[in-house]
């Protein structure tokens, strides 16, 4: 039974190590270089566009609407196909659509071909990424599926800490560098390795190495209080059919809609409202770095966290710490506030983003956990797609994101909400 997989040490012993930790250290490259050159970054690029092309905030907005719009329509798809071909698979015809998408991104000479190039990258980012690799990391963890998932979730963390101050000095549109388009082709040669690489490495379930979840075979209850405890630490595992009739996944998918309308509101506009104010673009990417660096501790922090207290109320916790730091955006133009909002908002989305993919392993299990994550993402890319659009709109009519800003907070706070309210499934009649 090849259960662990062994490496040597420099004191000249060996260790065993799950294979299912490969499977985070993976799954956390995955995210950086899908992540973080799309959503992260696309804070960035926008001020490199808005300044060589000379395009309204509304126009660049509206590029993340239509990565939203392909969620919506790809989501459930993504999620069928996950669970019909397996991770593996996603990964590698991901990451080519993604190196396709950085190359017409390169190219790009007028607003539809960004359009389209921004589409095609978040279509390829939509199969080798965030969905891809969380059901790969539901298949291979039960107890310790949050710190799993908050591991992974770091490797995006320190993406963002390390990229996004090299891309903002690459493509600054004020100094003589490289520029945003030879970035682009770096970009794509480095997920056109990836995509050749990294597949030869991921196994899509324990059970294909012969292994089990978390690396421990099942308990065999050989009393009646083992056995009564054995049922209760058991999961359920939910068709997509039963999930859809239950309180929790509309709640959970809600939720997580709203309280991530302000974070892909952030990454669009963040660096074009502290241009407003006169802070240069570097500035703008300490201030992303310090919120990444934030996060990362709580990414790990909040999957930790979620694995000890109801994954539900650490949710609630979390988001509404997340919109408090939105508030300080709006309070005043000092560079402090700006601080305060990057500590506050780092620790709240942070803390959320591993639990809101391993509340729906817990409470719908793993058979079809990639179905109901892609359906799941239907209405919560429907509230994303508006996010971006409307804060640009606003600020070109208002002249400022105050009350884009505010609104964003008070959706985020609707989200809080309904993390809370949505409590686990059991297996009813009427499932």
């Amino acid at each position: 039974m090849v259960r662990f997989l062994s490496i040597g040490n420099p004191w000249g012993n060996t260790r065993s190590v799950f294979y299912g930790w490969w499977m985070v250290a993976v799954s956390g490259f995955i995210m950086m270089i899908t992540s973080v050159p799309i959503f992260q970054a696309s804070a960035l690029w926008a001020v490199a566009l808005e300044s060589h092309f000379g395009w309204s905030r509304t126009q660049l907005g509206l590029a993340l609407s239509f990565t939203r719009i392909e969620g919506s329509l790809t989501g459930p798809i993504a999620g069928y196909m996950v669970d019909r071909l397996g991770p593996r698979f996603m990964v590698f015809t991901g990451l080519s659509i993604l190196t396709l998408g950085f190359v017409l991104f390169s190219q790009v000479q007028n607003l539809w071909m960004f359009y389209l190039a921004y589409f095609i990258m978040s279509v390829g980012q939509g199969q080798a990424g965030w969905l891809t690799v969380m059901t790969l990391l539901n298949h291979w963890f039960l107890r310790h599926r949050g710190m799993a998932m908050g591991l992974a979730m770091v490797g995006m963390g320190v993406g963002g800490l390390v990229l996004m101050p090299l891309i903002a000095w690459l493509i600054n549109p004020d100094a003589d560098r490289i520029g945003w388009r030879h970035t682009a082709e770096i970009f794509a040669v480095i997920t056109l390795i990836s995509a050749l690489v990294l597949p030869k490495i991921i196994r899509n379930k324990p059970e294909d190495i012969a292994d089990y979840p978390d690396g421990q075979a099942p308990v065999v209850a050989d009393s009646d209080s083992q056995a009564s405890e054995v049922e209760q630490n058991q999961e359920l595992e939910l068709t997509i059919g039963q999930a859809l009739r239950t309180q929790a996944f509309w709640c959970i998918s809600f939720g997580h809609g709203f309280g991530s309308m302000v974070v892909l509101a952030i990454m669009s506009h963040l660096g074009l409202l502290m241009s407003d104010l006169d802070y240069g673009l570097q500035t703008a990417a300490w201030i992303i770095m310090l919120q990444t660096s934030v996060s990362i501790v709580f990414q790990f922090l909040g999957g930790w966290i979620g694995d000890l207290i109801p994954k539900n109320v650490a949710l609630f916790i979390f988001t509404t710490i997340q919109g408090i730091g939105v508030v300080f955006l709006v309070i005043g133009p000092e560079l402090i506030y700006f601080y305060a909002f990057a500590v506050l908002f780092g620790i709240g989305f942070g803390g959320r983003t591993p639990l809101t993919t391993a509340i729906r392993g817990d409470y719908f299990g793993r058979a079809s956990f990639g179905k109901i994550l892609g359906i799941s993402t239907v209405p919560m890319n429907v509230l994303l797609l508006v996010a971006a659009p409307m804060a640009g709109f606003m600020r070109d009519e208002l002249g400022d994101y105050d009350l884009a800003f505010i609104t964003l907070a008070g959706l985020n706070m609707v989200g809080a909400i309904l993390f809370l309210v949505a409590r686990k499934p059991k297996l009813t009649g009427n499932l």
